[in-house]
């Protein structure tokens, strides 16, 4: 069974189509990523899974149940943390956690889970006087109430300084290690990098690519690149570069070419500069970052998935 599953879902705003005949599924157990440019819709996604807002068109199913009709059921068995979560001012980092607590019937340790997200000096403190990254940690130990089955994390790590960023991706693999699925949200790519099984790319309310980091480089054709530095770059080497095949592209600085090409290329590339008459000084190879992939899905010249 599918943990998350959307079906020709659309959903529009007057005239604004936000999503359009989305399918989506997102495994038991796994950690997916869900990345977009600005207003490709993420959000709405997210907001149809919750049952914030209901398609135009099409279903969707959080754990084989509609997300609309079986919503209150749902909400039992998963943790959100939403973006742009607001806390009660007056109530401290405990007193929010157990409400949490006691709204799902669970038998949670507020201390023990404040503690989890590396908050525990804050149990008794107003939650008003939380920095942003104090605040987004609560969410997410709020998140983590019941040992919820499906974790759905909008922007897990905005406001979150580079140790609470680590600290949140221990704290996804851990539950996903625990048997949780994680579907979550994320502008920094770095994060979807590190942990994501698969991921899947939106744009202008579609679903553009799907696949595992790496099949998504050798689709978009971002798989890696070799930089090699040569004693003295010539136009005879320049030359013998861009007649190896697999060679998608060659750039040079100074005595330093880049070269774009298949893995299975870059020996013949080596072999090619010394057979031109230079020498070898250094080289290195550099795989696509996600970025490289993201913007390769996402320009105006964007690989249709």
């Amino acid at each position: 069974m599918a943990a998350i599953e959307l079906s020709g879902v659309t959903k529009r705003y007057g005239d604004v189509t936000a999503l359009h005949d989305l399918d989506l599924e997102v495994r038991d157990g796994e950690i997916y990523g869900f990345l977009g440019p600005n207003g490709a819709g993420k959000s709405t996604t997210i907001d149809i899974l919750l049952d914030f807002v209901r398609p135009t068109a099409g279903s969707a199913t959080v754990l084989g149940h509609d997300s609309h009709a079986d919503s209150l059921s749902i909400r039992q068995r998963i943790g959100v943390l939403p973006e742009g979560f607001h806390v009660y001012e007056r109530l401290t980092g405990r007193q929010h956690v157990e409400f949490a607590i006691e709204s799902k019937g669970a038998n949670d340790d507020p201390d023990a889970l404040l503690e989890r997200v590396g908050i525990p000096d804050a149990a008794d403190r107003k939650a008003g006087g939380f920095s942003k990254g104090m605040q987004q940690r609560l969410a997410l130990a709020i998140a983590l109430v019941g040992d919820p089955e499906i974790l759905i994390l909008d922007e897990p790590s905005t406001g979150l300084d580079p140790n609470g960023a680590r600290e949140m991706r221990s704290i996804i693999t851990e539950e996903a290690n625990r048997g949780a699925t994680v579907f979550f949200s994320s502008h920094i790519l770095e994060q979807v990098e590190a942990v994501c099984d698969r991921v899947g790319i939106l744009k202008n309310g579609q679903l553009v690519a799907e696949d595992t980091i790496r099949g998504l480089r050798d689709a978009a054709g971002t798989g890696s690149s070799l930089t090699v530095t040569v004693d003295e770059l010539s136009a005879d080497i320049l030359a013998a570069v861009e007649d190896v095949p697999g060679v998608s592209g060659v750039s040079a600085d100074g005595d330093t070419l880049t070269v774009s090409a298949e893995n299975a290329a870059k020996t013949d590339i080596l072999d090619a500069v010394e057979s031109a008459g230079g020498e070898v000084e250094d080289f290195a190879t550099r795989e696509a970052s996600l970025d490289d992939v993201f913007a390769a899905y996402t320009n105006d010249e964007a690989v249709e998935a």
